[in-house]
């Protein structure tokens, strides 16, 4: 097995803990349908298309957790070959640069190297998941948090092509 392929299978790697949905609970059972339609082969777009009957703010959330999920089992893969010697920068190639902008310590967008704004990025996005009055355990109890929720995915893409779609 290549260096690489043991780095994706080895759990101390990971860059953070992965999120999981409580067996019995509508989440997991929403999770369960994506997974299925994810691992099918067809349509993206058909894949994530909101199933009958269920909550847009359950079913969006779900991807959002598992986005992240996603995403950090990818970075953990790169992590330690991304330093911020190596990776001064936070890009997407030769045309992009991510600068960092919160409402704390970076209070205009600030260029970083890749490791340090992947920190506060994967920071962010985890409180936001853990915050209760964006992603309550309880289905169907939102208020008001499909901006941050939307965000999350927007962070998390860092595409043109995921804006539009969320927009």
């Amino acid at each position: 097995m290549s260096i690489a392929l043991k780095q994706v299978f080895n759990k101390d790697k990971t860059f953070r803990p992965k999120r999981k949905f409580e067996p019995g609970t509508q989440r997991f059972e929403l999770h369960k349908k994506a997974q299925v339609s994810l691992s099918s082969g067809v349509d993206l777009r058909a894949a994530v298309a909101l199933p009958h009957g269920e909550d847009l703010n359950d079913w969006v959330a779900m991807h959002v957790v598992d986005f992240f999920n996603r995403i950090n089992l990818i970075y953990g893969t790169v992590c330690e070959f991304c330093t911020e010697k190596s990776c001064p920068v936070m890009s997407g190639g030769p045309r992009y640069e991510y600068r960092w902008q919160d409402d704390h310590k970076y209070k205009k967008p600030t260029a970083l190297p890749a490791p340090k704004y992947m920190n506060l990025l994967m920071d962010w996005i985890e409180v936001q998941i853990n915050n209760e009055d964006i992603f309550p355990t309880s289905i169907g109890e939102y208020s008001g948090s499909a901006v941050t929720i939307r965000n999350c995915l927007v962070y998390l893409g860092h595409t043109q092509q995921t804006q539009t779609v969320f927009f």
